[in-house]
């Protein structure tokens, strides 16, 4: 048995690119059955600093000159 060919029309098209647009971290899954497209599932991941890192940048400050009147 051979696999249809997929058509992917200018609105799955539009769907597709409108699912990865701004996408930073993460993946898009298009889901496929008998040939056609039937589902696109967008999993996004938020990146944070190490609190570590967060806490280190807030707390060392740089050092103001101070100048005699």
């Amino acid at each position: 048995m051979m696999a249809k060919p997929l058509d992917v029309d200018d609105l799955w098209t539009k769907r597709i690119l409108q699912s990865v647009n701004g996408l930073e971290y993460g993946s898009v899954q298009i889901v496929v059955h008998d040939g056609r497209i039937v589902q696109i599932e967008r999993t996004e991941r938020k990146r944070f600093e190490a609190a570590e890192q967060q806490v280190r940048r807030t707390t060392i400050e740089p050092k103001q000159q101070r100048t005699n009147p």
